[in-house]
């Protein structure tokens, strides 16, 4: 026997929303979806008028998803915002390359224009000459970093007011269960942030806000949105991912997901209200004195990184600050031994 849509508009319900568990039918769940992301963004302020915000767009289903109700909202609600769409290419033959192609459908079918910028035309190197370099445990780390500046060094060039991901619900629960088992109190107490890198955080001018429309949207929900909404998104997972320690939290968040559904705004809501004792120490946002982007530490991460990766030392920022610079000490060391040998040699 068919159900009847919950919200009283007559027709047969086609889903189960996973977040309230409500029966609806196709239109009310899209009315009911799109209506709490604006009530996001207009509670939480994330936008002002006559601003420029970049998308950043990967071709995944978050994006995919964020990129057309951003421009369904702009229009219906007269936001008055210029979009674009930005994207990193990481250099990771035969995902990235390929999620490119279905963003560049996305600029086709949303009318709006594209920047991609590449680790390599960035910093020099590929996520599979990374790879090759580090193996196949940290290779996450490289990319994480490279990409957060990345999408810096775009918005800058773009001149964009904020850049808008498409972090959902279920990825910022697994990033308060993965710092809460870390010990991350540093990150902790941001992470659960619907914007950040505000301007009246740093005067660095490279400091460009991040907002987050899609915080309390189910990873779920967003996946029936795109499939019954016929969006074209790429599925593929990262060819470098299943080492992540980022799967390990999922797993665990999607056990507990059956047992208790309101499990991820639960940890969401629990990560919004930690607070930290005074004697904790938090990162201080700075300026990076080697790339001039934002850091809470000297050299930034992303520089140190790639100077590991420059000296043949791809470990150098992984780890303890005292651990690399004994790694430098070490390889100067050895580089002074084998000039002096040279000079022995020269002498005959």
């Amino acid at each position: 026997m068919p159900i009847t849509c919950k919200s009283g508009c007559g027709k047969n319900a086609a889903l189960k929303r996973p977040k309230t568990g409500d029966a609806l039918c196709k239109e009310c769940f899209f009315r009911a979806f799109e209506l709490e992301i604006h009530h996001t963004i207009i509670t939480n302020n994330l936008f002002e008028s006559g601003q420029k915000v970049a998308i950043a767009a990967s071709g995944g289903k978050d994006s995919t998803v964020l990129a057309h109700i951003l421009r369904l909202l702009n229009q219906r609600y007269n936001y008055g915002l210029e979009l674009v769409l930005l994207s990193i290419d990481e250099g990771i033959t035969g995902y990235r390359d390929d999620s490119l192609e279905t963003v560049k459908k996305n600029r086709d079918d949303y009318q709006m224009s594209l920047k991609i910028l590449s680790y390599e035309e960035l910093y020099g190197w590929t996520m599979d000459r990374i790879v090759a370099q580090i193996g196949r445990t940290n290779n996450c780390t490289f990319c994480g970093v490279f990409r957060r500046q990345a999408l810096d060094r775009g918005a800058k060039l773009l001149k964009v007011d904020s850049i808008a991901t498409g972090h959902n619900a279920d990825d910022i629960a697994e990033t308060v269960l993965m710092n809460i088992l870390r010990g991350d109190t540093a990150r902790l107490s941001r992470c659960t942030d619907i914007k950040t890198g505000s301007n009246d955080d740093s005067s660095n001018e490279n400091c460009i806000p991040r907002v987050k429309p899609l915080k309390y949207a189910y990873e779920k929900e967003i996946v029936m949105y795109a499939h019954y909404k016929k969006l074209v998104y790429f599925s593929t997972e990262c060819v470098f991912a299943p080492n992540a320690y980022r799967g390990h939290a999922r797993t665990f968040l999607k056990d507990l997901e059956k047992i208790r559904p309101s499990v991820i705004m639960d940890i969401i809501y629990s990560g919004e209200q930690l607070r930290f004792k005074d004697t904790v120490k938090k990162p201080i946002r700075g300026t990076c004195e080697r790339c001039g982007f934002v850091s809470s530490q000297q050299p930034c991460k992303a520089c140190k990184l790639l100077e590991g990766l420059n000296r043949g030392l791809p470990k150098l920022g992984i780890g303890k600050k005292s651990k690399g610079d004994r790694m430098i000490a070490q390889q100067e060391k050895e580089l002074k031994l084998r000039e002096r040998a040279n000079l022995v040699k020269n002498d005959f």
